[in-house]
C-alpha cells in the first residue's frame, strides 16, 4: 500500500473537519444529500458521456494503482540485465533461454525471447518500443479519466450552487431563510472543490508519476536487451543502464552491480 496516498487523503479530510470545528462550526452541517447527487452524481454522468463505458467502469481498477502501486526496482533490474550480459558473452545468447522462466516481467521476457530466437535487432527494438507506446497510451487513458472527472466536479458544484440560489430566491419573502439557503447553495461548490483538488487531481498526478517510473523501467529493459544482443561488454551494459537513473542513485547501484 502507498502510505503517502492514504495519509494525504486522511490528513487532508481531517484538516478540513478540524478547520470547521475550530471555526466553531458543526461538520454535520456540511453533509448534504442533494449536493452529493448533484456534484458527485452529475460529474460522474458527464464522465460517462465523454468516455466509453468500458473505460469508465474500469476507473476503480485504475484508482487501485494509486493505493497499491507496483514496486519498481531499477537496482535489481540492472543487476539482472548485467548478469544476462555476462552469461550471453560466456555461453552464447541461446543460454539465456534457461533463465526466461525466472523473469517476472512479461515485457522483458518477451524481449529476451526475441533475442534468443535470433530476431533482427532493429525489429526487436521496434516491437519493444511499440509495446511501450501501447502501455503509455493505456496509462494516459486511465489518467485522463481522473483529469476529466476533476474538471467536471467543480462545474457541477457551481451548477448546484446556482440551483440553490434559484430555490432560495423563490422564497425570498422569508428573510430568515436567506442565510441558511445561501449556506446550502454553497455546499455543492465546496464538494466540487474537494473532489477535484483533494482527491481527483492528486490521484491523477500519482498515476502520472507511476507511469513515468514504469516507462523508465521499460526503457532500461529495451536498452539492456539490445546491448545483450549486440554482445556489449557487461561493464558497458552497466554504464549504459545506470545512465538512465538519477545521479543520486547511480553510486549505490554501481557499487552493488560492481565492475
Amino acid at each position: 500500500m502507498d502510505l503517502a496516498t492514504v495519509i494525504g487523503l486522511i490528513v487532508g479530510f481531517t484538516n478540513i473537519i478540524m478547520g470547521i470545528i475550530f471555526a466553531k462550526g458543526n461538520p454535520l452541517l456540511f453533509f448534504d444529500i442533494p449536493s452529493v447527487f448533484i456534484t458527485i452524481g452529475g460529474s460522474f454522468c458527464a464522465l460517462l458521456i465523454s468516455n466509453p463505458l468500458s473505460k469508465v467502469l474500469g476507473i476503480w481498477k485504475v484508482a487501485k494503482h494509486a493505493f497499491f502501486p507496483p514496486k519498481y526496482n531499477p537496482n535489481e533490474l540492472i543487476i539482472t540485465l548485467v548478469s544476462f550480459s555476462e552469461k550471453a558473452r560466456r555461453e552464447g545468447l541461446l543460454a539465456l533461454e534457461d533463465d526466461l522462466d525466472e523473469l517476472d516481467d512479461q515485457f522483458l521476457r518477451k524481449g529476451i525471447q526475441l533475442v534468443v530466437d535470433g530476431t533482427d535487432p532493429e525489429l526487436v527494438r521496434r516491437i519493444m518500443e511499440t509495446e511501450l507506446e501501447n502501455i503509455m497510451a493505456r496509462h494516459d487513458e486511465g489518467k485522463k479519466l481522473f483529469d476529466d472527472w476533476a474538471t467536471y466536479a467543480p462545474a457541477f458544484g457551481m451548477i448546484g450552487t446556482l440551483l440553490g440560489l434559484v430555490l432560495m430566491l423563490v422564497n425570498i419573502e422569508d428573510k430568515s431563510a436567506i442565510g441558511p439557503g445561501m449556506s446550502a447553495a454553497l455546499i455543492t461548490t465546496f464538494y466540487g472543490a474537494i473532489m477535484a483538488y483533494l482527491v481527483l487531481y492528486p490521484i491523477s498526478s500519482k498515476l502520472g508519476f507511476l507511469n513515468n517510473q514504469e516507462v523508465l523501467m521499460k526503457l532500461i529493459m529495451i536498452e539492456g536487451t539490445l546491448s545483450i544482443q549486440s554482445g556489449d561488454n557487461p561493464r558497458i551494459v552497466k554504464d549504459k543502464l545506470v545512465s538512465f537513473l538519477d545521479p543520486r542513485l547511480r553510486e549505490a547501484i554501481t557499487s552493488e552491480v560492481g565492475d
